[in-house]
C-alpha cells in the first residue's frame, strides 16, 4: 500500500510539473503584458488543483489498468494463434473506445448544430441527433477498420510509410469531391478520435502484439496504430458527407 501511495504522489508531482509551463505562460501574459491581476484567483487556484488531481488519477489509472490489460490481451490473442479473433477484438476495441470519446461526442453535437443552422439538415432536435449519431458511428467504424489495418500491418510486417502516404493521397482525392461543409469536420475528426480513451488502449494493443510476435520489434512495429486511427476517419467522414448531401 505504501508503494502505491508513493507512486501516486510521484504521479501527482509529475502532473504538476507538466502543467507548470501553462501556468507560467498565463501568469506572464496576465501580469507582465496585460498588467492586470488574475480574476477570481481563488476559483482559478481551485480549478488548477482539480486539474492536477484529475490528471494524476487519469495517468495513474492508465499505468495501473489500461496499459497492462491492453498488452496482456494482445499477447494472449497472439499466443492463441487465431488471427480472426484478434482482428475482431481489434475492430471492437477501436469501435468501442471511439464511440465513448467525450471529444468526439462534443464535436459531433457542434457539427450537427452548425449543419442545422446552415440548412444542410432540418433544424429539429431529432434531425440534429440523427446527424450527430451518424457522424459518431461513421468515425467509430473508421477507427475500428483502422485498428484492424494496423494490426494486419504488424502481423505481416508491412512498411508503415507507404501505407500512410497512400492514405493521405486518398484524403486529398476525396477532398476534391466532398462537400466543402464537411471537409473541416472530417479533418478535425482525425484528431478527436485519438484522445484520452482510444490512445492508451490502442497503443498498448500495438506494443503488446509486436512483443508477442516473433521477429517483430515493439519500437518499430508496435507503434503506428494511432496514425491509422487519425487517417481513416477523415476519409470516412468525407464519404459520410457526400452520402448525407
Amino acid at each position: 500500500m505504501s508503494e502505491a501511495i508513493k507512486a501516486l504522489l510521484r504521479s501527482m508531482l509529475g502532473s504538476l510539473r507538466d502543467l507548470m509551463p501553462i501556468v507560467l505562460v498565463i501568469a506572464f501574459f496576465q501580469l507582465v503584458v496585460l498588467q492586470e491581476p488574475l480574476p477570481n484567483l481563488a476559483s482559478i487556484s481551485l480549478g488548477l488543483i482539480l486539474v492536477v488531481t484529475g490528471l494524476t488519477f487519469f495517468i495513474f489509472g492508465l499505468e495501473m489498468g489500461l496499459f497492462p490489460i491492453g498488452e496482456t490481451m494482445a499477447q494472449a490473442f497472439a499466443q492463441k494463434g487465431s488471427v480472426a479473433w484478434l482482428l475482431l477484438f481489434s475492430f471492437c476495441l477501436g469501435f468501442g473506445t471511439t464511440i465513448a470519446e467525450p471529444a468526439l461526442t462534443a464535436v459531433a453535437a457542434e457539427a450537427a448544430e452548425v449543419a442545422a443552422e446552415g440548412g444542410m439538415i432540418i433544424n429539429q432536435e431529432e434531425s440534429r441527433e440523427e446527424y450527430a449519431d451518424g457522424l459518431r458511428l461513421t468515425v467509430a467504424l473508421s477507427v475500428g477498420f483502422a485498428i484492424v489495418l494496423g494490426v494486419l500491418r504488424i502481423i505481416k510486417g508491412w512498411p508503415i510509410q507507404y501505407m500512410i502516404i497512400g492514405g493521405y493521397v486518398g484524403v486529398v482525392i476525396l477532398t476534391g469531391f466532398a462537400p466543402e461543409s464537411i471537409i473541416g469536420v472530417a479533418y478535425d475528426s482525425g484528431g478527436v478520435t485519438t484522445s484520452t480513451i482510444t490512445v492508451p488502449l490502442v497503443t498498448a494493443l500495438g506494443v503488446g502484439l509486436a512483443s508477442a510476435i516473433k521477429g517483430r520489434n515493439p519500437m518499430i512495429d508496435g507503434f503506428g496504430l494511432i496514425a491509422f486511427a487519425s487517417l481513416l476517419p477523415m476519409m470516412f467522414v468525407m464519404v459520410y458527407g457526400m452520402v448525407v448531401a
